[in-house]
């Protein structure tokens, strides 16, 4: 077959050139929308926040997830799950900003809100910002690992600590003094709040209905008869949670 002789052949080097700015044009294009695309779900997640804090999904479904699911379409899981990063990013504002404005893709916020607190917030931004989807996912991981390391042994302290004494000082009135574990504890403060409760209103039926007659109630007898006024406070329990 014949060449045509006005046919213009076209450097290798020139069509490798348009085509490798071609493809770094599409890549900058990509970067910049998945940027907008983690803004605009930075966006969602603030209204989902909110939708679910004001009971917006109290309509007749089980929850906030059950609601997106139905009027968005969502797979119920993966609506759990934009509802529990909702809420974490609640409390950790440096991750907010960072998916708002593009700095941490959606993939990265949602893998450090499982192990984020306001006390280690900065120190995984710098993670996330730092490595790969991948790599923050091992790291995170490994802090769940370590975390639960540490509960545990914390859960062991707390078993091998706890202790009640209750005895009756030389007065007659009774003392407590012990260490409980905070689910413990918990059952003991209901119990003496019931028991107030009780004697409180036990006290009222006693008293006389009309507190000018001459019923022998004087106010020593009535005073003597008050509830005894326990102060069941969360600020006063020895308790460590």
């Amino acid at each position: 077959m014949k060449t045509r002789s006005n046919d213009t052949a076209v450097p290798a080097d020139r069509t490798s050139g348009d085509s490798t700015m071609e493809l770094d044009r599409l890549g900058d294009e990509i970067a910049e929308l998945s940027a907008q695309i983690d803004a605009a779900t930075a966006r969602l997640l603030d209204l989902i926040r909110e939708f679910d804090s004001r009971g917006g999904w109290n309509s007749g479904f089980r929850s906030c997830a059950a609601w997106l699911s139905w009027r968005v379409g969502l797979d119920l899981g993966a609506a759990r799950e934009r509802v529990r990063v909702a809420r974490a990013l609640g409390a950790l504002p440096r991750l907010a900003h960072a998916l708002a404005s593009g700095e941490l893709s959606y993939a990265k916020v949602r893998a450090i809100t499982r192990v984020a607190t306001p006390e280690t917030e900065q120190r995984l931004l710098g993670v996330g910002r730092a490595g790969t989807a991948a790599h923050v996912e091992r790291i995170v991981r490994g802090w769940r690992r370590v975390d639960r390391n540490a509960e545990a042994r914390e859960a062991t302290r707390q078993h091998a600590s706890r202790a009640l004494h209750v005895w009756e000082d030389e007065d007659g009135t009774v003392v407590l003094r012990g260490r409980l574990t905070p689910e413990v504890g918990a059952l003991l403060m209901r119990a003496l709040a019931a028991a107030r409760d009780t004697l409180y209103q036990r006290a009222r039926t006693q008293m006389p209905t009309d507190p000018s007659a001459d019923t022998g109630w004087t106010g020593r007898a009535a005073r003597s008869n008050r509830p005894t006024r326990w102060r069941c406070s969360r600020k006063r329990r020895s308790v460590t949670n």
